[in-house]
């Protein structure tokens, strides 16, 4: 024998339970794309700062490099913009600033060379946001001269 086919068995194409998760989903998708705007920033805040620990570290090291006769200040300012680029950031958001003594970089063995760069983020608070607001992040960054330079007349190592 065949069973035989009710109409009350299949189910009616009404949407009356709909309107109790309407809301579940309009939520979800909030806090989703809340929660992907504050991992973006996050990750842009991370990225900068990256960016600015490298800029900083080949700043210090073009300087210790850099020939007897070289401008220091040049010279740092070139290495950190070329890092800085190689990130994919825009050199031009960049601030190279000489930590130490106002005179500034001086070559001595066993002298410290201490850069710090800093640079702006823009958080971003809503796509299109005609001026967003940002904040700075900086990286230092500093090493001695080797105490054995060639080409270096003035030494500060204690010996």
């Amino acid at each position: 024998m065949s069973p035989q086919r009710s109409d009350a068995a299949t189910p009616s194409p009404s949407e009356d339970g709909f309107v109790a998760g309407a809301e579940s989903l309009v939520f979800g998708v909030l806090i989703f794309v809340l929660g992907t705007i504050m991992v973006l920033n996050a990750w842009s805040a991370l990225d900068a700062r990256f960016a600015a620990a490298a800029a900083a570290r080949e700043a210090v090291r073009a300087v210790v490099d850099a020939p007897h006769d070289a401008d220091l200040v040049q010279v740092a300012d070139s290495a950190a913009e070329i890092a800085f680029a190689g990130h994919g950031r825009d050199p031009d958001d960049l601030e190279v600033v000489w930590v130490g003594d106002p005179a500034g970089p001086q070559r001595a063995r066993c002298g410290e060379v201490r850069f710090r760069v800093e640079t702006a983020v823009d958080v971003v608070l809503l796509p299109r946001w005609n001026s967003p607001p940002s904040f700075r992040v900086s990286a230092l960054h500093a090493e001695l001269i080797e105490s054995y330079r060639a080409g270096i007349e003035e030494s500060v190592c204690e010996l």
